[in-house]
């Protein structure tokens, strides 16, 4: 019997563990003029995108940078530093990882590039996931979060968290006016910032 009580304390200890675990965890707060959105990571599947995007955060690398790319029932687009200038042609044309993987010049920040970690986690609603170019190991510092379920994309894009708090802030952003490029006519400019779960997640 003592020995049936000390293995339920063992269990009992190892959940309270776990989950004070999970609140002290760190999340991304995604600030816009339209809410925030409150993103979990993946990384066990992508831990160089989490690493470089949580680096790139410390540094406030993404505040001031906007949503350039809006299109509804598939993603809202950011990230890139060079949306900040008022030539729109060269929105999304730019971003760099927030550390040397092996892509690049490891003495020239501006070159380094994330290989790719693709995985089997479904592109949906909230999905936090790369862009790159045609190169699989060309990601830098633009992701997207997905509005839609665009599934075409699973196994060719980078998942690496998920929106778990503000979805509302996606269909909001999706549906805002914008002009051929689907760039949003007003600036949606962000501000990023790392916070622990049990900061910004009321139970």
């Amino acid at each position: 019997m003592k020995k049936i009580i000390g293995i339920i304390l063992i269990v009992l200890t190892i959940g309270v563990f776990i989950m004070n675990y999970e609140k002290e965890t760190e999340v991304a707060v995604i600030s816009t003029n339209y809410g925030d959105m409150v993103v979990e990571f993946y990384p066990d599947v992508a831990p160089m995108h989490v690493e470089s995007f949580v680096a790139l955060a410390n540094e406030q690398y993404f505040d001031g940078t906007t949503f350039h790319r809006v299109i509804p029932d598939f993603v809202i687009q950011g990230g890139d530093p060079n949306s900040k200038l008022e030539n729109r042609s060269l929105h999304g044309t730019g971003g760099r990882a927030g550390k040397f993987f092996g892509i690049g010049d490891e003495n020239d920040s501006s070159t380094w590039l994330i290989p790719q970690e693709f995985n089997s986690i479904p592109h949906e609603k909230g999905i936090l996931s790369m862009a790159r170019t045609n190169d699989p190991n060309s990601a830098s510092s633009q992701f997207f979060v997905c509005h839609g379920d665009p599934s075409f994309l699973d196994n060719n894009y980078t998942v690496f968290g998920k929106v778990i708090q503000g979805l509302e802030v996606i269909d909001s952003i999706v549906n805002v006016e914008k002009d051929m490029n689907d760039n949003p006519l007003e600036k949606i400019e962000m501000t990023v910032k790392m916070a622990k779960r049990s900061e910004v997640i009321k139970d």
